[in-house]
C-alpha cells in the first residue's frame, strides 16, 4: 500500500505539500496540487482517516440514532441519511434505540466517545439529560422526525396535521362516524401530535373521540394488535381504526383477520407513515405519507451546515394523504391517488 512519502516522491514535492493538498490548504500552487492529485490517483493512495482526524480534529463521521431499525419508515430514513452524507463526504455510524430511552442514551454516549463530528437523533422520549447536556456543550446536533421541546437544536420533521384533516374528511365523506385511534407513546412528540391532530379533525365534523376509542400503543406491531382486539371487544366497536404508525397498523390488521373479520367490510383501517408494503396488502391500506427521503437529506444538510460553520435551520415538510381501499373506497386503479395537503406549516 502506498504511503504519503511515496506520493511525495512520485509528485516531486515534500510530504508537507502532499498533506496540504490532501487537506485542501489554499497555500499550495495549482501546479503542485495537480501533480499531487495525479500521484495519488496513479498510486491508489488512501489517506489514513484516523491520523487525519487527529490533525484536523474532524473524523468526517456522523452519528445517527434512530428509534427502531425494524420500522420501514426509519429504515428508509437511515438510507437517505447515509446517501446524502456520502455525497457530502461523510460516513455514518447508526445506532438502533429500539424505542428504549436507555439504549438511545447508550448509543449517543458511544458515538460521542468516538469523536463523531455531529449527531442526528430521533428521540425515543423527551427526558434525556444526556441529550440536553450534549446540546448545551455545543455538540453539533439535529433532531429528525421527533424532537425534545426546550432543547435548542435544529429540527427536521414533517407536519401531518393537514394530512390527518384530509383523512378525517375522507372518512366522513365515506359515511364513517365512529373513528378510533391507536396512539403512539405520549412521551414522544409525534405520539402526542398525531392524537391532537386527529382529535381536532374530528371536532371539525362534530365528532368526539371517546376514551374507549383511544388506545395506547408504543409504535410496535404487538401494541397495535392488542389495542385493536380491545376495540373489537367493545359493545359498539369503531367503524375505523387509525393507527398512528405503520407497524401498529400491521398489528391491527393481524387482529382483525384473527377474528375472521375483513377490512374494510367489517372494520376500516388507515395508518400514519405510508410504506411500500401497504400497496401489496389486501386491501391496500389508505395512509398518511411522509416525505421520508427528503427529511433524511435535509437533516444531513442541516447538520453539515452546523459542523462547517454555516447557520443551520429547522425544516418542516408537509405530509400527504394517500387514498387506497382499506376504508371502503371504490377501486379506481391499481395504485392509489394522493391527496395533497392544503398548506404547509
Amino acid at each position: 500500500m502506498a504511503s504519503i512519502k511515496d506520493v511525495a516522491a512520485e509528485a516531486g514535492v515534500s510530504v508537507a505539500t502532499v498533506s496540504r493538498v490532501l487537506n485542501d490548504h489554499p497555500s499550495v500552487s495549482e501546479d503542485a496540487r495537480t501533480r499531487v492529485l495525479a500521484a495519488v490517483e496513479a498510486l491508489g493512495y488512501r489517506p489514513n482517516a484516523v491520523a487525519r482526524s487527529l490533525r484536523t480534529d474532524q473524523t468526517r463521521t456522523l452519528g445517527l440514532v434512530i428509534s427502531d431499525v425494524m420500522n420501514p419508515y426509519f429504515t428508509e430514513l437511515a438510507r437517505s441519511v447515509e446517501e446524502e452524507a456520502r455525497a457530502l463526504g461523510y460516513s455514518v455510524i447508526i445506532g438502533n434505540a429500539d424505542e428504549r430511552p436507555d439504549l438511545q442514551d447508550h448509543h449517543v454516549r458511544t458515538l460521542l466517545d468516538r469523536r463523531i463530528d455531529g449527531l442526528l437523533v430521533s428521540p425515543t422520549d423527551g427526558g434525556s439529560p444526556l441529550m440536553l447536556d450534549a446540546a448545551r456543550a455545543g455538540t453539533p446536533m439535529v433532531f429528525v422526525d421527533r424532537w425534545i421541546p426546550g432543547v435548542d437544536v435544529p429540527v427536521v420533521r414533517s407536519d401531518g396535521r393537514d394530512a390527518v384533516r384530509d383523512l378525517v374528511a375522507h372518512l366522513h365523506a365515506l359515511g364513517h362516524r365512529r373513528l378510533a385511534i391507536i396512539a403512539g407513546p405520549a412521551a414522544t412528540t409525534t405520539g402526542r401530535e398525531r392524537v391532537e391532530a386527529f382529535r381536532e379533525a374530528l371536532q371539525a365534523y362534530g365528532l368526539e373521540l371517546p376514551d374507549v376509542y383511544r388506545g395506547q400503543g408504543d409504535f410496535q406491531a404487538e401494541s397495535g394488535r392488542r389495542v385493536t382486539e380491545g376495540f373489537l371487544d367493545l359493545p359498539e366497536p369503531p367503524e375505523v381504526v387509525f393507527a398512528a404508525d405503520n407497524l401498529m397498523a400491521l398489528g391491527a390488521l393481524d387482529a382483525v383477520r384473527a377474528r375472521g373479520l375483513r377490512v374494510p367490510e367489517d372494520i376500516a383501517l388507515a395508518a400514519f407513515d405510508d410504506i411500500p408494503w401497504f400497496v401489496h396488502t389486501d386491501p391496500p391500506i389508505t395512509a398518511v405519507a411522509q416525505p421520508t427521503g427528503e427529511l433524511g437529506r435535509a437533516a444531513v444538510r442541516a447538520l453539515v451546515d452546523r459542523i462547517e460553520g454555516r447557520p443551520p435551520r429547522s425544516v418542516t415538510l408537509p405530509a400527504r394523504l394517500v387514498v387506497r381501499r382499506s376504508c371502503g373506497e371504490q377501486p379506481a386503479s391499481p395504485e392509489s391517488a394522493p391527496v395533497q395537503n392544503r398548506s404547509q406549516s
